[in-house]
């Protein structure tokens, strides 16, 4: 096949000739200006000779304070004498919370608790791992002063267990619980040996199952919830959200289910639902917060969607739920604008709600992270977010042990939203 032309040079013998015909012109210029030139200055010295001195003089002064002036501040003497002090560089407007994936903000929406979201760089460097959600969640238990009650499905971040050890020590009641095959696995499980070597109680559960919950709970009196395991590829390589909800009565309902783990060893279907308050009021915010398998969760997720009048937007890891995947569909056929993007890893399945979707003209993409986008997250009219561990599948609504969270709060959808844009973004460049 011939080499397609390098149009690259036709640009460049443009440029040439287009310089060339400048330098003609300024040649051809130069003798007529220097005459005009001369006329100018003999002018200029016969208004200076007819000109009294002292107004002379005054003009002389005037210049010589402006060229000073000039000096003082172009040439930053100013600024060195204190005369024009520059702005400070540390200086900063802080605002209550930011949303940020790293130490250096990615979105400076404000929230009303904080939200994070993880960064991750293509292709992965151990460099770069560092100001994630890790630090973030370890600040968190380094507050506690009293308990600490983690229900994680992975954990393998050196920093997490050492402020869990670390709590311990300082005196607070450190409590577990973990899938029961991960606690088998020793590829799995050596950061929770090294909390049971620490004299923190691990308890596993759901055999047939998995035990998918993401939660810490710390001092009874806040909550960390979201998509994220405690891991280093969720932290630094998954597309993932987490966020803290400081609220004693949420942080009840979290300790409740716990303790159905923890204490009374009940896990997925063996767990019985009450003890908990699903609808409650946070900061003036209404939040509903569910536990699966006992509060029948994709009811509710497709109570809230059939409620949506503009927009859905959705980022999914695991989308193979009918009912849920029916009501996007419904909405959308009613004139609700819907945009989502799945998992790539398993869309392409008779199972995945992807198929059905595409072939319906919604705008759904496929994920462009070469790793994984492990959110479970809609947004609903740009006012309510759902979120937590909860995949949108018969599994995680009948079978595993999940947590969800359900915000009317347009600050935090709008989080979520500028999430959504760039997970989107990143989709459609990957060509999916």
């Amino acid at each position: 096949m011939p080499r397609k032309p390098d149009t690259r040079q036709d640009d460049s013998k443009t440029s040439q000739a287009k310089a060339s015909s400048a330098t003609r012109q300024h040649r051809t210029g130069s003798a007529a200006g220097q005459a005009v030139w001369a006329d100018i200055l003999n002018t200029v010295f016969q208004i200076v000779e007819a000109m009294p001195r002292w107004l002379l003089i005054a003009i002389v002064v005037v210049v010589l304070v402006a060229a000073l002036l000039i000096v003082f501040n172009v040439g930053g003497v100013g600024s060195a004498v204190g005369l024009y002090p520059p702005p400070s560089a540390t200086a900063e407007v802080v605002a209550p919370q930011t949303v940020s994936g790293t130490t250096t903000p990615q979105d400076t929406a404000q929230t009303p608790w904080p939200v994070y979201f993880t960064d991750p760089k293509y292709p992965d460097k151990k460099a770069n791992h560092h100001g994630g959600l890790d630090e973030k969640l370890t600040a968190f238990i380094n507050t506690a002063g009293t308990s600490v009650d983690m229900a994680i499905y992975q954990l393998d971040l050196p920093n997490v267990t050492q402020a869990l050890i670390d709590a311990k020590k300082r005196g607070a009641v450190v409590r577990v619980v973990t899938d029961i095959d991960i606690l088998k696995d020793a590829k799995e499980n050596p950061s929770f040996k090294k909390l049971q070597a620490a004299g923190i109680k691990v308890v596993g559960g759901n055999a047939n199952a998995i035990m998918h919950d993401k939660f810490v709970v710390v001092d009874g009196s806040a909550v960390w919830a979201g998509s994220w395991n405690f891991t280093d590829n969720d932290t630094y390589r998954y597309n993932n959200n987490g966020l803290i909800i400081p609220s004693k009565e949420l942080a009840k309902n979290y300790t409740v289910t716990f303790e159905k783990m923890f204490i009374d060893n009940k896990f997925g279907p063996q767990r019985k639902p009450g003890g908990t308050t699903p609808k409650l009021v946070v900061d003036g915010i209404p939040i509903e917060n569910y536990f699966a398998p006992e509060d029948k969760v994709a009811e509710k997720i497709v109570a809230r969607l059939k409620l949506a009048g503009q927009s859905i937007q959705f980022m999914a890891f695991s989308f193979t739920d009918d009912a849920i995947g029916d009501v996007v569909r419904s909405r959308a056929g009613a004139g609700v604008k819907v945009q989502g993007v799945f998992e790539k890893t398993g869309s392409e399945t008779q199972y995945s709600e992807y198929g059905r979707m595409k072939q319906m003209g919604l705008d759904v993409l496929q994920d462009g992270n070469p790793y994984l986008m492990h959110h479970k997250v809609f947004i609903i009219d740009g006012q309510t977010v759902i979120l937590g561990s909860f995949n949108f599948s018969q599994n995680a609504e009948t079978e595993n042990d999940e947590n969800l969270l359900i915000i009317d709060d347009a600050r935090i959808a709008q989080a979520f939203s500028a999430e959504f844009q760039k997970v989107y973004q990143r989709a459609k460049a990957a060509g999916s």
